[in-house]
């Protein structure tokens, strides 16, 4: 008897395996093709997210893709009838732009697809099955759900202007309080409301504990409606025996244009990012001209080859589990360092002289280590370190997919404009900027509708405008003297900046006690230096 589970990778085996589960419940396979009209995701961008798209011309002259979704695919195929339910079940090779390397890479995913006259019955059992799915992949998993009708019904009680609003929803996803908390301040939200979203934002953790929780979010109809439909799927989990590997948590926000209901991420120990996400989706379905309600999930298989990676490197656990801690090298790392030792979180051979670069304190279940100030945030993001304590700068620069904890109050400078004193800006030409932050240059210059050069430079940027290689910088500001001391002066203030506590959003899944038992710590020592 041939034993496949030796044979074949995990990637390779879970896709006979998940589409055995799903035909269980009576999910027909759906078989797609590798190309799709362009037009077809160029209506639909929104719902892809920020990944680009794969076009060709086609020997015909048609501008064709390779599809970077299967559900869009479906959907489109689905017909509609009172009392009609369709369930599809795929898996299928998907395109997208990869965030380290910018380039296209094949992704195999596998998911189901539930479309038409929905009812409490198919929401649960969709959810049920990516409980089963997580299951079926490890024995270590968790799926946190949300609920868009919660977030965005408390969000809307704010009365934001639209562009506030989505930098609010974006904070909430990255469970960054201080930077939501900021935008309401500046827009004239009451304290009374803030104190609310900071609930929000920090309400995630067992079933029956954000429930409970929930209650005081339900300030309309609205919100009662997703208060409820919760309470259901937490009670089906539960009689299902699923309940403890479950956990409802506000900062699942996934694509919020087009989900509008449950919405959930799966997270398996060992692998650094969401290996799963799913939700409702009626509004793609609207904007297709359909009246049905939709739900389903995806789940990366790719991701799978990160878990028997992990189980390979994998030490025994020795006393409990271990927090990895990235600091920046520098005066910074230096300076938070000693937050981090004055509640508690040492390492005695961190003071030694030595070139080593990682520090452990076996006791403490600790490990630092440094890395460069602009790596702090990739070695988080990937999961190396559980958390870590970056410039804000970077995190505007990068955009990585990382939790913002915790305003560090230290670090703290400025992102500017500078320019010769004798500088004026002739908006009849193109406007040379010298930077390390091309990104942020881009965005800040793009809401001002001026056109740019961006010169990108690793150091010394004070000197381009001096040598007539550009005509201003961007750059991080402390205290000015260089910019004195080079004959320059801040012409436009861009942002604040300041240090940031970070988390890998799959360590806070495993590791929450010891990572918020950190920020703790961190919290008070903040509040006793400001």
């Amino acid at each position: 008897m041939v034993d496949f589970e030796q044979i074949l990778k995990k990637d390779e085996l879970a896709v006979y395996v998940l589409r055995d589960l799903y035909g269980q419940y009576g999910y027909k396979r759906f078989k797609t093709g590798k190309f799709e009209e362009y037009e077809l995701y160029a209506r639909n961008k929104d719902f892809l997210g920020s990944d680009g798209i794969l076009t060709f011309t086609d020997s015909k002259g048609r501008l064709r893709a390779l599809k970077p979704d299967v559900t869009i695919s479906i959907a489109k195929n689905t017909t509609e009838a009172p009392g009609l339910v369709q369930k599809f079940c795929y898996d299928e090779y998907v395109y997208r732009l990869s965030r380290g390397s910018g380039s296209f890479r094949e992704i195999l995913q596998t998911g189901i697809e539930c479309i038409g006259d929905l009812t409490y019955k198919e929401i649960s059992e969709v959810i049920t099955l990516a409980v089963r799915s997580l299951e079926c992949i490890a024995d270590d998993y968790v799926l946190n759900i949300s609920h868009m009708g919660i977030v965005k019904g408390v969000t809307a009680l704010l009365n934001l202007p639209a562009e506030a609003e989505d930098g609010v929803l974006r904070c909430i996803g990255d469970k960054n309080f201080h930077g939501a908390a900021a935008i309401c301040r500046e827009n004239g939200v009451s304290e009374d409301m803030v104190e609310r979203l900071g609930e929000l934002i920090s309400s995630y953790g067992s079933i029956s504990e954000v429930l409970e929780k929930t209650e005081k979010f339900v300030l309309n109809s609205t919100i009662r409606r997703a208060v409820d439909e919760l309470r259901l799927i937490g009670n089906v989990l539960k009689a299902e025996g699923l309940g403890d590997k479950v956990r409802f948590d506000f900062s699942v926000v996934n694509d919020m244009g087009y989900y509008n209901g449950v919405i959930f991420q799966g997270f398996v120990n060992g692998i650094a990012a969401a290996v799963l996400s799913g939700g409702r989706y009626d509004n793609l379905m609207i904007k297709m001209g359909k009246k049905s309600g939709a739900i389903g999930f995806s789940v990366n298989l790719d991701l799978l080859e990160d878990l028997e990676r992990a189980e390979d490197e994998a030490a025994p656990a020795e006393g409990g589990r271990t927090i990895n801690i990235a600091l920046p090298k520098g005066r910074l790392g230096n300076q938070v360092y000693e937050m981090f030792a004055a509640v508690g979180f040492d390492c005695p051979e961190f003071g030694e002289k030595s070139r080593k670069l990682i520090f452990s304190n076996d006791e403490k279940n600790l490990r630092f280590f440094w890395v460069k100030p602009s790596d702090v945030a990739i070695y988080v993001e990937r999961g190396v370190a559980d958390i870590g304590v970056v410039g804000q700068d970077v995190l505007l620069e990068t955009n990585p997919d990382v939790y913002e904890l915790l305003d560090m109050n230290c670090g703290i400078c400025r992102m500017m404009v500078a320019a010769k004193k004798t500088w004026e800006d002739d908006t009849d030409g193109t406007l040379r900027v010298a930077t390390k932050y091309p990104n942020i240059a881009a965005r800040y210059y793009a809401g001002k509708s001026r056109d740019i050069d961006i010169i990108k430079l690793n150091g010394s940027i004070e000197i381009a405008p001096i040598l007539g290689l550009s005509d201003v910088i961007v750059d991080i500001v402390e205290t000015g003297n260089t910019l004195k001391a080079n004959n320059l002066e801040v012409k436009e203030n861009i942002a604040p900046i300041s240090a940031r506590l970070i988390a890998n959003k799959a360590s806070f899944m495993f590791k929450t006690e010891e990572i918020e038992t950190v920020k703790t710590g961190l919290s008070e020592q903040v509040e006793k230096e400001d």
